[in-house]
């Protein structure tokens, strides 16, 4: 393996925590002897352009440091290739790097696992999501938590937690279920009234709910969490449970595990790894070791 790695960095991530990341996670590579150079991008396009010629020309490691966001563009540069990735996790949910158990908003200790797991040969070969031409590592979404992501994009608030709290207040009030057409594993179709459909191959999304609170990364398959029409009081009772995961034991919900699942509903966008994929329908398959990370 080469000694030359690649830090992949947004400056912006985490309100301006991305660029003062990359220094300690810097230092402790080269502490352990390795060389760095930085990849930044003008946009998320040129970054992705740099990260994919660091890969292409046999960087030891792409180390990603920023939010889910930029994982995301990560994972598509080193998809399908042998270069490990590594996460720098300072952005606002981290959610990518929380399924991995790496550490998250500690950007020394990150930097020192990720150059003890390349000395130590400590690469974990992951499962990777992929939908709509994209790689996703954590959860497609689709349903209320869309319309909120939606929503909150197109308010001009500052960005940050508090414009997606006033989008969950706005689609509460406008909850609706809708109805879905689901194939799973392209022979039994469900057709349902949901008031969100979740695809996982990592655990949570926004930020440490683990609405796919079985998921596991390397088991070939993708888990499927369905909620189906609740009130609004249902949804506010039962959101809190999320973050540990109860909610799967809720009898509105119902979970399937599947290799490739066809998800369908009207005027209902996707989200993976919290980026837009687009319109339903989509088909998503799980591609079993798409993908090698620094495991801890």
């Amino acid at each position: 393996m080469t000694s030359e790695i690649t830090l992949f960095v947004n400056p912006t991530a985490g309100r301006g925590r991305g660029a003062h990341a990359a220094q300690p996670a810097a230092r402790a590579l080269r502490d352990a002897g390795f060389s760095v150079r930085t990849v930044l991008g003008e946009d998320a396009d040129d970054a992705l352009r740099r990260a994919r010629e660091a890969v292409a020309g046999g960087t030891g490691a792409l180390i990603a440091v920023g939010g889910d966001g930029l994982v995301s563009l990560a994972l598509q540069a080193v998809a399908g290739t042998r270069t490990p990735l590594g996460v720098v996790a300072v952005g606002t949910g981290n959610d990518f790097a929380r399924t991995l158990g790496l550490p998250v908003r500690a950007p020394a200790a990150a930097g020192r696992l990720a150059a003890t797991a390349l000395k130590e040969g400590r690469v974990r070969d992951i499962d990777l999501g992929r939908a709509g031409g994209r790689w996703f590592g954590t959860v497609l979404a689709s349903g209320f938590d869309s319309r909120v992501n939606d929503r909150g994009n197109r308010t001009r608030l500052p960005a940050g937690r508090f414009k997606y709290d006033l989008a969950i207040l706005a689609e509460l009030a406008a909850l609706a279920p809708v109805p879905y057409r689901l194939v799973l594993d392209g022979t039994e179709v469900r057709e349902v009234e949901a008031t969100l459909v979740a695809v996982g191959n990592g655990t949570s999304y926004g930020g440490g709910m683990r609405i796919c609170a079985g998921a596991e990364p390397d088991d070939g398959l993708l888990d499927v969490t369905v909620v189906g029409a609740v009130s609004r009081t249902t949804l506010l009772r039962v959101f809190p449970r999320v973050y540990r995961g109860t909610h799967l034991g809720h009898p509105a919900v119902t979970t399937h595990r599947v290799r490739e699942i066809t998800v369908e509903a009207p005027a209902t966008t996707a989200y993976a790894d919290g980026e837009p994929l687009g319109p339903l329908p989509l088909t998503a398959r799980c591609v079993p070791g798409a993908a090698r990370v620094l495991a801890p």
